[in-house]
């Protein structure tokens, strides 16, 4: 195993008779590509959370709980006391919008439940059947869960355009080195092809 020495921190911006203007270019490529992909990803996270947020809110504000009426008998077996009563079915309900329009929808209800039997839905401003919204608290965290997915996906971006471009300088720098080894073999007598 080789001694490699101690590790120098930020040694690109050190001066070094040896450092050369390509690694000075790295080196602020770097920097600026980890800075522009951190800023990104902050960025589109904390609008992209604030947006869900406000989303869910508005809607904690508008929906509102309604008394529904079952328009027929549910199917399956009524479920007697004692008995598991998890399971749910789809049924049909009906009721009354804001503006006094009728509505019909299907909800989950328990099986075997009786015709006219009353269900709690949520509707909106149009009296259109809606889930029940989600609480402040799951909304923060569901705006928490967007907010951070959308940022790492918006700080790809930046940090894929840095790896290709610096990709492109270190091909570009071999080919320089070859470039210079052929001169110096050439210099020494060697033949370079």
């Amino acid at each position: 195993m080789a001694f490699r020495g101690p590790k120098v921190w930020l040694w690109r911006w050190r001066r070094n008779p040896l450092k050369r203007r390509a690694d000075m270019v790295e080196a602020w490529v770097v920097l600026g590509v980890w800075a522009l992909t951190v800023l990104v990803g902050m960025l589109a996270g904390w609008m992209t959370a604030g947006a869900v947020e406000r989303g869910l809110a508005r809607e904690r504000v508008e929906w509102r709980p309604l008394m529904a009426r079952l328009t027929e008998r549910a199917p399956g077996k009524a479920v007697t006391n004692g008995a598991a009563g998890g399971d749910q079915v789809w049924a049909k309900v009906g009721w009354t919008g804001p503006d006094g329009s009728t509505h019909n929808g299907q909800v989950r209800v328990g099986p075997g439940s009786a015709s006219g039997t009353p269900v709690m839905i949520w509707t909106d401003r149009q009296g259109r059947l809606v889930t029940k919204p989600a609480t402040a608290a799951q909304a923060g965290l569901r705006a928490s869960l967007v907010g951070g997915l959308a940022g790492v996906g918006a700080a790809t971006l930046p940090f894929v355009g840095g790896r290709v471009l610096l990709g492109r300088m270190e091909r570009r720098r071999v080919e320089q080195w070859d470039t210079d080894w052929a001169r110096f073999d050439a210099l020494w007598g060697r033949p370079t092809g």
